[in-house]
């Protein structure tokens, strides 16, 4: 579909809390070897499924309030939101699959309303 989009601590609430679809939130950092290698994972995961999902990155370092919001202790992580909760957290880079099987768990309670 596309690619990630960038969020901050101005605009979390506005394009993740308050979405009206799930979304994956990457937090991340530059000086991150891990969250390098998980790039084109994520923005994988933005072509495939952006038109049901938001799909987002949030740099730790220019957005530290967010990131403590979330209890980010260690990166990269991400962040699944259902209804402007979390309601799952992989922390690391993992592979591809792993996060597949997140989304369609995510995606899938969201298409039986």
């Amino acid at each position: 579909m596309g690619s990630a989009i960038e969020v901050t601590d101005l605009n979390f609430d506005e394009v993740i809390v308050k979405a009206n679809k799930p979304a994956l939130v990457d937090f991340w950092a530059v000086w991150c070897g891990p969250c390098r290698v998980m790039e084109p994972v994520i923005e994988e995961m933005a072509r495939k499924y952006g038109d049901k999902i938001i799909v987002a990155k949030l740099n730790v370092d220019e957005n530290p309030q967010t990131a403590a919001q979330f209890a980010i202790r260690a990166i990269p992580t991400i962040l699944f939101f259902k209804d402007g909760q979390v309601v799952d957290r992989v922390v690391g880079a993992v592979p591809q699959s792993y996060l597949e099987e997140k989304i369609q768990a995510l995606i899938g309670n969201t298409q039986q309303q």
